[in-house]
């Protein structure tokens, strides 16, 4: 909790960000409550620009852009946190193991991580999806990003724990009898949580933008409501051509949006964790303390007068 008052009172950035994600989360929570199924047609007037009826106009099929966008944005998310938690959860465990046992260990999987990380995954990623076009849900799309974006990250995960391994409470685990795994996992995963939650918006950003470029291109699942899918059946139904941008202006406006919240998020976070600003936060706090003491004392001083 004090790091995240820190974080808000400090961040601009930070703080931007958590606001424009709440709203988003908001909508997240609405679909929920919508009026109408994800692939309800003709629920209402067609073409209807938007109006206090409806909030971002309708489509040529019928459908409320506003509930359309609730629905897309959820499911994006979900591709996303799919995603980021098997590719970080690889990453973080590889990483980890890899930093803190070494040797031989440590170059077969440094090996396999600059093989991964070379591999230009957008081109697979199409390459795939063209492959399986009509199979895909929006869970095997979070699985394919998830699988192609655990190598940078465990890289990251690998250099701290190679720090880590050499600080006294390592020495003091191994002699104690604990297991790597535990060592690991116990003693310095702790220590790997706040890059990882920096992590973990970046790779929130990564998976969005493949979502979105898949579906835009007819590669995902275009059976379900995704920013991506709604950019692809707007163009699809020449919305631009028959003057209805509020049909694309809705979820493109949503997708910037959302990625700039986790931008902002992820800046702050990182320039939360730079020691350098760390430092700097320290010495501003040092330097009101006293400050701040010798106003109580005054006013303490005053009281007594």
């Amino acid at each position: 909790m004090t790091a995240i008052r820190d974080l808000f009172r400090f961040s601009p950035s930070f703080r931007y960000g958590s606001i424009i994600l709440l709203v988003v989360l908001i909508l997240v929570i609405l679909s929920f409550f919508s009026p109408y199924e994800p692939d309800d047609r003709r629920a209402v007037a067609r073409n209807e620009p938007p109006s206090f009826e409806y909030f971002l106009g309708t489509t040529s099929q019928g459908q409320d852009v506003f509930w359309m966008l609730t629905f897309a944005i959820r499911n994006t998310l979900i591709v996303a946190g799919v995603s980021v938690l098997i590719g970080r959860g690889i990453g973080v465990l590889l990483g980890m193991m890899s930093g803190y046992l070494g040797g031989r260990v440590d170059r077969v999987l440094s090996s396999l991580v600059d093989s991964v990380i070379v591999i230009p995954r957008l081109p697979l990623l199409i390459l795939i999806a063209s492959i399986m076009k009509g199979q895909i849900t929006i869970l095997t799309l979070g699985l394919l990003i998830g699988i192609l974006d655990w190598a940078i990250p465990s890289k990251r995960y690998r250099s701290q724990i190679l720090s880590l391994r050499e600080r006294e409470f390592t020495h003091t685990s191994v002699f104690s009898g604990m297991s790597a795994f535990k060592i690991v996992t116990q003693e310095h995963l702790p220590f790997l949580i706040p890059f990882l939650l920096a992590d973990i918006v970046s790779g929130f950003l990564f998976a969005i933008g493949l979502e979105v470029t898949l579906s835009i291109l007819g590669l995902g699942d275009l059976e379900t409501q995704t920013i991506g899918t709604q950019i692809f059946w707007g163009n699809y139904y020449q919305a631009l051509l028959t003057n209805r941008v509020w049909v694309l202006a809705a979820p493109i406006g949503a997708s910037i949006l959302t990625v700039i919240g986790f931008y902002l998020v992820s800046l702050g976070l990182s320039t939360y964790l730079d020691p350098r600003t760390r430092l700097a936060r320290l010495a501003v706090k040092a330097e009101s303390t006293p400050a701040l003491e010798a106003g109580t004392a005054s006013q303490s001083q005053g009281a007594t007068s």
